[in-house]
């Protein structure tokens, strides 16, 4: 039996970091298959992946349901943490890296990962993109089966 929500938050995921490939492809000319593991960036991957799974609960099992209860709320908190929490982790990180490379008596041992978290913009992005699959997958996929 295919579970149809799972399917369709990781296709939410992998869509979004797919995406990422081709927006650096086209800005940098290059292309960079690590991005389809990295974190942070256009659009959030994260929040696709919520998004996704919550509103193919919603198609399957209806927003009444409890599963759709848990899911929506996992996708409030996982969106607001990926906007704010760890948007400033990726902020602090600018300003500590910046201190290191200034600072010649103290230097820390590796530079800090500063693209951790998302713009509001990438947040929703990544929410929308999750929420189109999450509706055509189960859609597309009831028609097939």
């Amino acid at each position: 039996m295919l579970n149809i929500p799972l399917c369709a938050a990781l296709i939410g995921w992998f869509f979004a970091q797919f995406i990422k490939i081709l927006i650096a492809l086209w800005h940098e000319k290059r292309f960079n298959l690590a991005l389809l593991w990295s974190s942070g960036g256009m659009p959030s991957s994260h929040s696709a992946l919520v998004a996704a799974l919550a509103s193919s609960i919603a198609y399957t099992h209806g927003i009444g349901s409890v599963a759709f209860a848990v899911s929506a709320i996992l996708a409030f908190i996982v969106m607001y943490d990926a906007a704010g929490v760890r948007r400033a982790v990726g902020e602090h990180a600018k300003i500590i890296n910046k201190i290191n490379a200034e600072n010649e008596t103290v230097t820390f041992e590796k530079v800090l990962k500063e693209l951790v978290g998302h713009t509001p913009l990438q947040v929703f992005f990544g929410g929308l993109l999750g929420i189109v699959i999450g509706i055509l997958f189960p859609f597309i996929l009831g028609n097939f089966i």
